[in-house]
């Protein structure tokens, strides 16, 4: 076993939360057809340059979202920064890799491409699609120096394990793991990922901590999800069973002066995760400032746990295996 490089996680100087851009552009698996929402460039402008000014300089985005309209789009916000001012975040996509020539390189080239940058700070393998055949290629791109740190998504604990012994025979390490993780959705923490996380000096990335806007406050059964959308299949059959938790978020917020979905995101930041949250909306930055100032105390953290679990709501997604 090699002795590992360096990481260079700690590096980044990493927010306490990073900016998902999921809903932004339309096309095959893009935020028109699973959000409902129709964004280009300019509807988010306001938004990606509040953000930076907030502090909130960390993006997320995927060759799969729109098969590259989301990364087009922040390719066009961060042409007006110094690429240094920003840390972006981006996936290989498995079941896209016939695109590429089955190449991770290439696929890798095409998404340095839209952003103009020769350089990645993330970059991941989004889905446990072929474990042994895909994070090999993640080795030239480290040894290049054209990403920072590497990570990989959707994976359980025996393959986050065998992701990291691949890169640690050539002297690396994992450096990131993103998961769903949420009030409704735990299977990370019940499997023992981020435990092994916290061992091994891997930065936990929670996704869909806001449930898709389930957890936000915003959505009731009185006032759905937009219909016909794929947020709204999945989640305004179970709003009726999630009335008692939000309200209980919404009791607690209220002492903090904080709304229901920041305290869905301090609850992720409390459980030692960096939440990747949507935006979209102005208000979507400033929510999230406020978030990273929210402490929960471990009362409250576990009477929300337990009116979740009351909730017997499971939103573990189409696209995600058993974590254990």
């Amino acid at each position: 076993m090699k002795k590992h490089k360096e990481s260079t996680m700690k590096n980044l100087n990493l927010p306490k939360i990073m900016l998902g851009t999921w809903s932004w552009g339309a096309g095959m698996y893009g935020g028109d057809q699973v959000f409902g929402n129709s964004i280009e460039a300019k509807d988010v402008k306001e938004v990606f340059d509040l953000a930076v000014k907030n502090g909130l300089n960390a993006f997320d985005t995927a060759t799969a979202y729109g098969l590259g309209a989301s990364e087009e789009i922040l390719g066009e916000l961060m042409s007006a920064y110094q690429r240094e001012e920003l840390i972006i975040s981006t996936k290989f996509t498995p079941q896209l890799a016939e695109m590429y020539d089955n190449s991770v390189q290439k696929m890798f080239d095409a998404s340095a491409k839209r952003f103009n940058t020769d350089y990645i700070d993330i970059y991941w393998i989004h889905n446990p699609t072929d474990v042994e055949r895909w994070t090999s290629g993640l080795i030239p791109l480290l040894k290049a120096g054209k990403v920072k740190a590497v990570g990989i998504s959707n994976h359980n604990l025996a393959q986050i394990k065998r992701v990291n012994e691949i890169l640690g025979a050539e002297g690396y390490k994992l450096d990131a793991v993103q998961n769903h993780f949420s009030l409704l959705y735990r299977a990370s923490e019940e499997a023992g990922i981020l435990d092994y996380c916290k061992q091994n000096g891997i930065t936990f990335f929670a996704y869909m901590t806001l449930e898709q806007g389930a957890l936000s406050g915003k959505y009731s059964p009185e006032n759905p999800m937009p219909a016909g959308s794929g947020r709204g299949e999945t989640y305004n059959k179970v709003l009726p069973q999630l009335v008692k938790l939000t309200d209980k978020m919404r009791e607690i917020g209220e002492k903090q002066g904080a709304s229901v979905a920041q305290i869905a995101v301090a609850y992720a930041i409390a459980k030692g995760t960096l939440p990747i949250l949507g935006a979209t909306k102005p208000h979507h930055i400033t929510d999230a400032a406020k978030a990273m100032t929210i402490a929960l105390s471990a009362d409250e953290v576990t009477e929300l746990e337990e009116l979740a679990k009351a909730t017997g709501v499971d939103t573990k997604g189409a696209w995600e295996e058993p974590m254990a």
